[in-house]
């Protein structure tokens, strides 16, 4: 109700003060030869579905005016170059719009309009999101992680995380791209060793486009077995500073934008959370509060060499609400057994392009590093010795060289060579309970080494342009160990081809062979003497990839695709301590994933279908509509570690996924979006009730024991969720106000949870001691289900 009456008032203001005029916004930009960066002349720009546009000038210049706030297109053609229409992008009255755009020479003299086009080396299970998307997502709270969940073969988890779980794979099986720089971690909060977190760090102001690819993986992208996330920025303002703050549902933003001189342009933005402050109102056992940054810094040394600096990074913050007065079971519980914990990343980068009249060379210079630290005292007092004293860094130095040329009519070659110094440090203190006794683990380690590889793809469309074919190679060793070091033993080809039947029907095909190292926590477990444990036992992860489809677009703005795939991995990480495979336990925990005993020999299979239905701008509706099936699933191993013949599904093994993302657009800029999500249920394993109730185990970690002799026999019931959102964006001179209520789990579904089995605990918050047996603590299950209604309001200024 508060929030009601907050955004009634608001909305009265801002009406009392609404400008009777309709204001206008420019877009200004450059047009240019993809290839060589040449200025392309006389090129038509128009705005789609208006009689906007205009012509480009010599030095392929263009601006165009009186367009209508809001999110837009473009339309470029030329004669001699594919036609294209870009990603939506928003438009307003308080700086003039500057967009970049390249086209592709082509042989064809009239050429289908092409949309987002597929390119000849991923024809397929690449998915493009632009700003629309990103910006307007219900549920999502401008948080990118979070829209992704919502494209196909990607599974939703908890909905206070952010994994990105893609055609069954394991959580730490993705790879990230910032303007050509690899990012190791994406996410605040996020568990070490996988991929996940609470919320996403990139700020979506900045993301021009998302390419994401879930198979068909170009030879230049590599150390990734499930998908590849390249995030492309925007450019920078070049005429004016402008300055936007935005108050969103968990933390306050603000970023600038502008020219710095006259062939330099700056953007960064900086953000904090005051979500601390909400869970602690709420009485939540646990206090989180994140803070990140991000910039770029863009100079354009002359037409033939550009020079991008980039930064992204976070320090997050988790303390525990010890404060809570009366805690009920459920609370005790987590405040219990969840330690407290700091982190901090950052990656900076530096991407240097150089055109020549045929082709491009890019140069990229990176470092990123990566801290966490996790702590833990019995019952939270810190008085007694700590149960848990974690310390780790991971530091990346990155050197990366690529030449793209054009060989000959329709043919391009893209092929380099990467190196990098690697370094992890680990101090580990953890207590365990195992065979029947109490014990710890406690070692130091360094671990550093380098890696080193070469790519090249070669790609070439036939029969006036309706037959592509790629063919891509990659290389990588490491001298962590020698079965790792010879990069000729660890080849990676893959092979695409796709045929347009006509110019609405397209058949894709591709085949692929990939590699990834195994995570640093894993790589870096050590001995009391700090020796890696599992050196001489870990291999490179391989997965095959089979996938086959087609898209059908039969307008601009509707498409349909459907694809099959089968993956099959080997060389997996095995758990000596729990005879499963590592990426079948899943990873979706906070904190540490990997840093086990572990030896390389699991194998594992996820295959299945994907179905997407698209539709973008169609009488101001966008829609898009997901449905996946499939099974993901490892073999299962003897106590010899000889292979049964069985096979047990992962903790992703969902089956049916269905997304549903519709939003539609009103007149004075009202825009109603909702989102609708089912999963099947999951697997899980359930808990050693004996082994839990024995006070020598439970007062090790403070929760239970999961039996994996009965490794995710059970599965929970289905999860699904509504989400709706409302904007309203005003326009002024020179400004720009928008405001947006979100509600997410609009009709209040309960998400079913496995069971908590804790102790029962006294006045005291003491747990109680079993009158059957001295040796055991008196047990009772709480039920965990969790999900309600969650309406948030966001205010964005612009000016």
């Amino acid at each position: 109700m508060v929030i009601k009456n907050y955004l009634i008032y608001i909305l009265l203001f801002v009406s009392s003060i609404t400008s009777v005029a309709q204001q206008t916004a420019v877009v200004e930009g450059r047009i240019y030869d993809k290839t060589n960066n040449k200025p392309i002349e006389f090129a038509s720009i128009g705005v789609t579905n208006t009689s906007n546009g205009n012509i480009s000038d010599s030095l392929g210049h263009f601006r165009i005016e009186g367009i209508k706030p809001g999110f837009v297109r473009l339309q470029v053609t030329m004669v001699g170059y594919k036609d294209f229409i870009s990603d939506e992008f928003m438009v307003n009255s308080a700086k003039p719009y500057y967009i970049e755009i390249g086209l592709t020479q082509s042989n064809i003299t009239l050429s289908e309009v092409v949309v987002n086009a597929r390119s000849t080396e991923s024809p397929l299970s690449m998915q493009r999101l632009g700003q629309l998307e990103i910006e307007k997502s219900a549920g999502a709270n401008r948080d990118i992680s979070k829209v992704i969940q919502t494209l196909p073969g990607v599974a939703f988890t908890s909905v206070n995380r952010n994994d990105v779980i893609v055609r069954g794979g394991g959580s730490n099986e993705n790879r990230y791209f910032l303007d050509g720089v690899e990012l190791p971690y994406i996410n605040h909060f996020t568990t070490q060793g996988a991929s996940g977190g609470v919320v996403g760090i990139i700020n979506p102001d900045f993301i021009r486009n998302l390419n994401f690819y879930s198979g068909a993986f170009p030879s230049n992208k590599g150390n990734a077995l499930s998908s590849v996330l390249d995030f492309k920025q925007i450019d920078g303002n070049t005429k004016k500073m402008n300055f936007k703050a935005t108050v969103g549902a968990s933390d306050l933003a603000f970023a600038v934008n502008g020219p710095l001189s006259g062939n330099t342009t700056l953007m960064a933005s900086v953000r904090r959370s005051y979500l601390q402050l909400l869970f602690s109102a709420l009485k939540l056992p646990f206090l989180p509060t994140y803070n990140d940054f991000q910039f770029k810094i863009k100079t354009k040394i002359n037409s033939k060499n550009e020079l991008t600096f980039i930064g992204i990074g976070a320090y997050d913050d988790n303390k525990l609400n010890t404060g809570i007065k009366n805690p009920d079971d459920k609370q005790s519980y987590l405040l219990n057994y969840l330690p407290t914990s700091k982190q901090w990343t950052y990656t900076v980068g530096t991407v240097y392009r150089h055109y020549a009249d045929n082709g491009s060379d890019l140069v990229v210079l990176s470092r990123n590093m990566f801290e966490n630290k996790e702590w833990k005292y019995p019952y939270n007092d810190e008085s007694q010795p700590r149960t848990l004293d974690y310390s780790s860094t991971e530091a990346e130095n990155r050197l990366r060289y690529e030449r793209e040329q054009n060989l000959w009519s329709n043919a391009t070659l893209n092929a380099g060579v990467g190196a990098e110094y690697d370094r992890y440090q680990n101090s580990t203190y953890r207590r365990l309970y195992y065979n029947g006794q109490n014990g710890a683990i406690d070692y130091q380690n360094d671990l550093d080494f380098f890696r080193y590889g070469f790519f090249a793809q070669l790609s070439q469309t036939f029969l006036n342009e309706r037959l592509g074919l790629s063919f891509g190679i990659r290389s990588d060793g490491a001298s962590y160990s020698p079965q790792m070091q010879n990069p000729l033993e660890h080849l990676s080809p893959r092979f695409s081809a796709s045929y347009a039947l006509n110019s609405k029907l397209t058949l894709n095909f591709n085949v692929g062979h990939y590699q990834q190292l195994p995570p640093y926590t894993a790589m870096g477990y050590g001995s009391y003497q700090g020796e890696p444990l599992n050196k001489a036992a870990l291999k490179y992860i391989t997965a095959d990839h089979f996938v086959a489809g087609f898209n059908w677009q039969p307008l601009p703005a509707i498409k349909l695709s459907m694809e099959g795939f089968y993956k099959h991995y080997r060389n997996y990480p095995f758990s000596l301590a729990d005879s499963v495979v590592l990426a079948a336990k899943g990873g979706n925990d906070f904190g540490v994933f990997g840093d086990e005993p572990l030896v390389s020999i699991g194998e594992g299979r996820a295959y299945g279908m994907e179905v997407l239905f698209r539709m973008s701008n169609l009488s101001g509706i966008n829609l898009l509509l997901s449905y996946t099936l499939f099974w993901s699933e490892y073999n299962e191993y003897t106590g010899h570690l000889q292979q049964t013949g069985n096979y047990v599904p992962s903790v992703w093994d969902n089956r049916h996924l269905i997304s549903l993302t519709v939003s539609k657009e009103f007149r004075k800029n009202w825009t109603l979006g909702a989102k609708w999500r089912l999963g099947a249920g999951t697997p899980y394993t359930p808990y050693d009730k004996d082994k839990s109730s024995l006070k020598a185990a439970w007062d090790v970690q403070n929760k239970p024991y999961l039996d994996y002799s009965l490794f995710n026999r059970q599965r929970l019931g289905a999860f699904h969720q509504l989400d709706l959102r409302i904007d309203e964006v005003y326009y002024f001179n020179k400004w720009m106000l928008g405001i947006y209520i979100d509600i997410q789990n609009v009709y209040n579904f309960k998400s079913p949870e496995q069971p908590i089995y804790t102790t029962v605990l006294d006045a005291q918050g003491k747990a109680v001691t079993d009158p059957a047996d001295p040796q055991r603590y008196l047990m009772q299950e709480i039920n965990a289900d969790s999900g309600t209604i969650l309406p948030t309001l966001g205010i964005v200024l612009e000016f």
